[in-house]
């Protein structure tokens, strides 16, 4: 039986966070729930990131990687290592409220057994009445998922929510026992829909998530991995089509390219319009430059799958494919919001 004040795992990947890490760590040690320890995973940081952790916040835990090792496994290094009931996953471009931790654990703690992930109200760091997520994560039918209510006015619209689909590992709290049964986050994703792939392997093995919107974080959207990048676009662009094929039931296997080529149509018309990211990466991005991530993406995408099925073939099912489709279309968005909001 877990105690009624369980331990907390904090475990943060960092890559060159220093600008960022002060008020992430910071925030961490004002926490009003107090049994937690801190694990940071730099990926071969060279900017002082691991120096300055060790001299003002010695108590932390740091494992140092030679290289970039990417945010799926840095997570999975920390949860290695992580003692905890409960495994909180945090970015380090993040500010936590005081009571963030506490608002979560209370309601793990007042959560029935089948309850394996909790997502907490993000917010934008600047401004701050801006959402990034609350109520998790919505899922396009391509694989790729968005933040609810990403870039509304927090107005507290999405308060009332409570079952979700999975939450965004930028801020979430995982209940370890669930992370051992299903594994934790695929190594092969690098960084990017490794949540979305979780969240769904946890969700086809029954265990449920919940929205807790009184815990609240702040984030830098993109801080770390750089809002439009090429790398990005590479990752998820061939991510996402590792999360359908991993995850998705076989009818909507079948019509995934309908929804990947309306998604692209979508963001031609957000390129020309100046809306989405789409349009922000064609702003530093030759045609040639997107043609060729895109080629580069499917390539990668199309080597992987002899290791993706095989996953699939493996992973553990205890809901029906009737109910698993029931839940994915209770929680999609459409292609006109995954394309046309940053």
């Amino acid at each position: 039986m877990e105690s009624s004040v369980p331990l907390v795992s904090i475990v943060i990947p960092n890559l060159n966070g220093m600008v960022y890490l002060p008020d992430c760590l910071s925030s961490i040690q004002n926490q009003t729930y107090k049994k937690f320890e801190v694990i940071v995973v730099d990926n071969a940081s060279n900017d002082g990131s691991v120096e300055f952790i060790k001299t003002s916040f010695p108590r932390t835990i740091i494992i140092e990687n030679r290289e970039n090792k990417g945010f799926a496994k840095a997570n999975n290094q920390g949860i290695a290592v992580a003692k905890g009931d409960y495994i909180a996953t945090l970015n380090n471009d993040t500010k936590a409220d005081r009571d963030w931790l506490l608002h979560l654990i209370s309601a793990a703690v007042a959560s029935d057994a089948s309850v394996g992930m909790w997502a907490p109200k993000i917010l934008s760091l600047n401004p701050p009445h801006l959402i990034d997520s609350v109520g998790g994560l919505l899922l396009y039918r391509d694989g790729i998922a968005k933040g609810r209510g990403r870039l509304e006015e927090d107005k507290g619209q999405n308060d009332g929510l409570s079952h979700i689909l999975f939450p965004s590992a930028c801020s979430a709290l995982y209940r370890k026992k669930m992370l051992d049964e299903i594994g934790c986050f695929d190594e092969d994703f690098f960084a990017y829909c490794e949540d979305n792939d979780l969240g769904l392997r946890a969700r086809r093995a029954g265990w449920k998530a919940l929205s807790t919107p009184q815990a609240v974080v702040y984030h830098v959207y993109s801080g770390t991995g750089g809002e439009y990048s090429s790398k990005k676009a590479f990752l998820v662009e061939r991510n996402h089509l590792w999360v359908a094929w991993k995850n998705f039931p076989v009818s909507w296997i079948f019509a995934l390219p309908f929804y990947i080529v309306m998604r692209y149509v979508i963001q031609l018309y957000g390129t020309a319009a100046g809306k989405g990211s789409a349009a922000k990466f064609k702003e530093s991005h030759s045609f040639l430059d997107i043609v060729s991530t895109l080629i580069r993406a499917y390539a990668s995408a199309f080597r992987g799958l002899p290791s993706i099925m095989k996953k699939r073939r493996e992973m553990k099912r205890t809901i029906s494919e009737t109910e698993y489709r029931r839940i994915l279309k209770k929680h999609t968005i459409s292609a006109k919001k995954i394309s046309l909001i940053d």
